[in-house]
């Protein structure tokens, strides 16, 4: 068998609907659409919040509150995640994205008070909680806003 003589197996391929291609297309006059009415028309289609000249329910829940696009989000490192680094360590973010607590190096770190730690570290992160910060230095450690 050479390359030029694959085929599908018969039956395999159907060959697409030409529609508005007149009378001897198969599909001629209306096009499958039948006769008149909405959906005869091109733009007929509603859209998909359509509910049949109801109010939709997008339209009828009140909105509250807004977003602020300004916000930055923080990867959030609990604390007793950092003891598995030793002793004396200076463990920033990359050193995070190296053992796998974080997934991105390049994300902004908050860490968390969760857990205790039980080793004195320096600990470089854009943002701590006052708990973690209070645990770290009382562990001997220091805890440094990048």
């Amino acid at each position: 068998m050479r390359l030029e003589e694959l085929a599908p197996p018969e039956g395999a391929r159907h060959y697409p609907k030409r529609v508005g291609r007149g009378l001897g297309s198969g599909h001629g006059k209306t096009a499958g659409k039948g006769h008149k009415g909405q959906k005869a028309r091109s733009g007929g289609a509603k859209g998909a919040m359509f509910e049949g000249g109801q109010m939709p329910l997008v339209r009828r829940v009140p909105k509250r509150g807004f977003t602020n696009r300004f916000r930055e989000p923080y990867t959030e490192v609990k604390l007793a995640d950092l003891n598995g680094f030793e002793e004396g360590a200076v463990v920033s973010p990359e050193d995070l994205k190296k053992s796998g607590i974080i997934k991105r190096a390049a994300d902004r770190v908050k860490i968390l008070g969760s857990g205790d730690i039980t080793r004195p570290l320096t600990v470089r992160a854009h943002a701590f909680t006052r708990s973690a910060q209070d645990k770290i230095e009382q562990a001997g450690g220091k805890a440094e806003v990048i």
